[in-house]
């Protein structure tokens, strides 16, 4: 048994989720691959005197279901949520990837039908929920990530087993300022947009919820963006993935929106509901072990000098009283190689090139 594996779980059951006693705890995964995990989560969730429960999820019988489905299907499927969160206190849901595109023919209808009929129940199983998502290794990330099978599950357990502990101590002076702040505004390659997060609270992600971790995010005011944003990383969203997103914004409302691929569908996507083409969510990725993108929003979006300006749903504990059934976390990334950029707070320049500049933020470098 990797010694790792056994720190990760550890880490997800005593900090993450932090099992007490009594607690159901529901592991949901997509693959017998993940059993090595699996099975310590199991015994360590014992130890703490809670009470383990296991799902394997397969994604290709699944997204059969959910293309041959109606009106009466999806309102099983919001009745078997809704008993989850009812009957469960915590969530671990390990995914593995074998195939990026199995649920791509979905309908958008379904999807819109299945996001309205449960926005209710998510909404309580994210904010009300302890829960934290992880990616196991696979050989598909490996490829996405041009590494060799070994030296990318090499990278991901050291990448997942980073010290959230510490993170959390460095993140108070980022934290302050960004609640402190009014205006901002971000400029790059086809980029210059601006905004104001007045009043909203700054939100650390530091392993509780997501592993990989290291982001701080806070909302924009609803109405407050103006201007243009451009994306430089790949964006993937229910089987499909979308290169160089461009979003013009005015008084919050993306009024026009392109991709070098897929613009029908990219329009499709924004026009899911009212809250598709506002902003839901602002944020700065600091993890120091990831340097570059991979097509995994999970580890993209905590990418060492990247922000993320995510259409969407907001989430309670930051609400700019955007509702919506999309929450797509869309990456830019401003270190050098990537065309770099800035990004100021009340016209103080904080992080240039995608590195802190003020002195008490660098330990975040």
């Amino acid at each position: 048994m990797d010694e790792r594996i056994k720190k990760l779980s550890n880490t997800i059951i005593n900090y993450s989720i932090n099992v007490k006693c009594g607690d159901k705890v529901l592991i949901q995964y997509e693959s017998k691959e993940c059993n090595p995990l699996v099975k310590c989560l199991i015994k360590d969730i014992y130890n703490n005197k809670g009470i383990p429960f296991v799902k394997l999820i397969d994604n290709e019988l699944n997204s059969l279901i959910m293309e041959m489905a109606d009106s009466k299907t999806i309102d099983e499927i919001v009745k078997m949520k809704t008993y989850e969160v009812d009957n469960f206190d915590c969530f671990i849901r390990i995914c593995y990837t074998e195939n990026e595109y199995e649920d791509k023919n979905i309908s958008p209808n379904i999807r819109k039908e299945i996001g309205e009929k449960s926005q209710y129940i998510d909404d309580i199983r994210i904010n009300k929920r302890r829960w934290v998502l992880l990616n196991y290794p696979s050989l598909i990330d490996a490829y996405k990530s041009h590494m060799k099978y070994d030296e990318f599950y090499n990278y991901s357990m050291d990448v997942m087993n980073v010290d959230y502990k510490a993170m959390n101590k460095n993140i108070d002076a980022l934290k302050n300022l960004m609640e402190n702040t009014d205006k901002v505004r971000i400029l790059g390659p086809n980029t210059d947009i601006t905004f104001s997060i007045k009043g909203m609270p700054a939100i650390p992600c530091i392993g509780t919820s997501n592993i990989p971790d290291g982001e701080l995010y806070t909302a924009p005011i609803k109405d407050s963006v103006n201007g243009v944003i451009t994306y430089n990383t790949p964006s993937p969203y229910r089987g499909n993935i979308f290169n160089n997103i461009r979003l013009e914004f005015e008084n919050g409302k993306i009024i026009n929106c392109t991709a070098s691929n897929n613009n029908d569908l990219l329009k499709e996507i924004f026009d899911t509901d009212d809250g598709a083409r506002y902003i839901g969510e602002f944020s700065l990725g600091f993890n120091p072990m990831i340097t570059r993108p991979m097509g995994d929003i999970l580890y993209d979006e905590k990418i060492m000098g990247s922000l993320h300006f995510t259409p969407g749903r907001c989430y309670e504990d930051c609400d700019n009283g955007n509702i919506s059934s999309i929450h797509w976390d869309l990456v830019l990334i401003q270190t050098p190689d990537y065309g770099g950029g800035e990004i100021y707070f009340d016209d103080v320049l904080i992080r240039k090139d995608g590195k802190f500049v003020l002195d008490e933020l660098k330990k975040l470098n």
